[in-house]
């Protein structure tokens, strides 16, 4: 009888293997953070899912922070580089105004990142949320000659249908909207 115990326990304390995957980095604020959703539900956790059942092998990290700004991110890319990502989806610049940063200075920061990204040797694909930086987001796509997504929340935005109660974040129903919007940037970038 004390055989079964001491068996699970050895089973249990066995350290897991590490998952090998390239990684794909969701490095971004509140949209990609999941915010206003249940734990599972937010679009790296769902972007997940949507590869593995198209037989790619992957493995997504979702390094979202609500309220990051692109200046605040540039203090976490040291952890995001040591992810050693093949592809970073780059969504930034949606709380920039709100915090006082000005567009020359969204766009320092965003270049920043893409350089130093791409310096590791990631693809970045730039994601656009706020449409006052169009002109910011188009300059730097061209520039890198970068995979972009011109409206992250292209078919979710203004649709209370698709948002929780601020309006302004997708819910579940949305962020599988957005899935769809991020696998076509994507798409060309994936192996199997």
């Amino acid at each position: 009888m004390l055989l079964i115990p001491m068996l699970v326990s050895l089973a249990s304390a066995q350290p897991r293997a590490a998952d090998s995957r390239p990684v794909i980095l969701a490095f971004g604020d509140s949209l990609t953070s999941g915010y206003g959703v249940p734990k599972g539900l937010g679009y790296p956790e769902q972007l997940q899912k949507k590869l593995d059942a198209g037989g790619y092998s992957y493995r997504v990290v979702n390094m979202g922070l609500p309220g990051d700004t692109t200046a605040t991110a540039r203090a976490r890319m040291t952890r995001a580089i040591s992810l050693t990502p093949v592809i970073v989806i780059l969504e930034l610049g949606g709380n920039d105004s709100s915090s006082g940063l000005r567009p020359a200075q969204t766009q320092s920061n965003l270049e920043a990142m893409i350089q130093l990204f791409r310096k590791a040797g990631a693809v970045v694909v730039l994601a656009q949320v706020d449409s006052e930086l169009s002109k910011v987001f188009t300059e730097l796509a061209r520039k890198y000659m970068l995979a972009s997504i011109p409206s992250f929340l292209d078919g979710v935005e203004d649709n209370r249908k698709l948002t929780i109660a601020d309006g302004l974040h997708p819910n579940a129903e949305g962020y599988a909207v957005v899935i769809n919007t991020v696998m076509n940037a994507i798409g060309p970038l994936l192996k199997k």
